[in-house]
């Protein structure tokens, strides 16, 4: 009797194995190849594990150590380039009924409710930028600038951030004396970049108690305040606005207020700055992300943002320099992985395989141009003569 159910279970598991390699043909993936992007699986459950739940269940097995790949980053992006999650999709296990239920109640939560309302508005804070600040510190750049850098003229991480701070300063115009707001400050980097190098005078207001607590250590003696409050709490008129990596959290229901918020916040001269990760189409949240990254976020489309500001604001310049994020998050990987023996007597081995897997998988994702960076630039009501684009 053991051995029958032995059998059973092999041949199960061979047919779902080659359902998944017909799914990825044309990929150039192989199971258990020889190519750096390969899988080697070390439990054959994955198999229909990710048959039956996508990228969740593809993300939840590696951290789980059943595959294992010596160049996510390469297999994500060849994934990504294939379209695999919508061939998923049109598979007859993922069609389960199970699935189906999951799928419909993960409609109604991000579709039906607002997950990202006022009262949840800390809840990120806790699940993700306060998960400990000496991960960040081994993780970024000297100035701790958690977002993507501009590698224009860079040749490392440290280069491409401060070549980062230093555009959005032009693009807003950024001026000796004038009072900035940044919604969603993180460590504080823009701001300290500002008034070292610019001397303005800033606010910053973040969600995250540890990011609170190291931004007002490395802002000390300068003319910048960081408060835990959200965006909505806001008061007061500023000369410049600038949202850098923030308004994932927002939530589409959310775009719209958070618009007329800045707009209010905002001098009638003003400039404002948005710099967020979009996506080329509507479509689900990936679902891995969502649970164990960033809880309750949500990656625009360009028409959810233009829909937010019709009306409200003059869109003066937009900019798109995703395939940067490929280059920041492999960046933030290498220094992960470098200084891991340093952060491993806190966080054990299935936090680093989830936390390798979330750099690599996105900088796959962003390679593969699935996902995008911009950064736009809007006024109450126009730049008189019109705004000069700076790249």
């Amino acid at each position: 009797m053991p051995s029958q159910t032995l059998h059973k279970l092999s041949s199960s598991h061979s047919k779902y194995k080659e359902t998944l390699e017909k799914l990825l043909e044309g990929t150039e993936i192989k199971i258990n190849g020889d190519n750096l992007w390969d899988i080697q699986v070390v439990n054959s459950e994955v198999y229909e594990r990710v048959l039956y739940e996508g990228n969740l269940g593809l993300g939840e097995s590696y951290m789980d150590g059943w595959w294992k790949c010596h160049s996510i980053d390469q297999f994500v992006d060849k994934l990504s380039r294939a379209n695999i999650y919508e061939k998923l999709k049109e598979n007859s296990l993922f069609k389960n009924p199970s699935f189906k239920l999951f799928s419909f109640f993960d409609f109604l939560k991000y579709r039906l409710t607002n997950p990202q309302k006022l009262k949840k508005a800390f809840s990120i804070g806790k699940k993700h930028y306060d998960i400990g600040n000496e991960l960040f510190y081994y993780m970024l750049d000297s100035r701790m600038v958690y977002s993507c850098g501009y590698w224009k003229n860079a040749k490392n991480l440290n280069e491409a951030q401060e070549s980062k701070l230093e555009l959005s300063c032009k693009k807003i115009n950024l001026q000796d004396g004038l009072h900035i707001l940044d919604v969603g400050c993180g460590f504080g980097s823009f701001l300290k970049y500002t008034a070292e190098k610019h001397e303005v005078f800033g606010l910053g207001v973040t969600v995250s108690k540890e990011q609170k607590k190291l931004a007002d250590n490395l802002c000390e003696n300068l003319p910048i305040e960081i408060k835990l409050q959200d965006y909505r709490e806001v008061s007061g008129k500023f000369d410049r606005i600038i949202s850098i990596g923030m308004f994932e959290h927002v939530g589409a229901k959310n775009y719209r207020i958070f618009m007329k918020k800045v707009h209010e916040l905002l001098k009638d001269d003003g400039l404002f700055l948005l710099h967020t990760i979009g996506k080329n189409k509507p479509g689900p949240e990936n679902q891995w992300i969502n649970k164990y990254i960033f809880p309750n976020s949500h990656i625009p489309t360009i028409s959810e943002i233009s829909e937010s500001f019709e009306g409200i604001f003059v869109l003066e310049d937009l900019h798109n320099f995703g395939a940067d994020y490929d280059k920041t998050l492999m960046a933030w990987n290498k220094n992960f992985q470098k200084n891991w023996h340093k952060l491993n007597d806190r966080y054990d081995e299935k936090f680093k395989r989830m936390w390798e897997y979330y750099l690599l998988s996105c900088a796959g994702a962003f390679r593969a141009r699935a996902l995008q960076l911009w950064q736009i630039i809007f006024s109450k009501k126009g730049v008189p003569g019109g705004y000069e684009s700076i790249r």
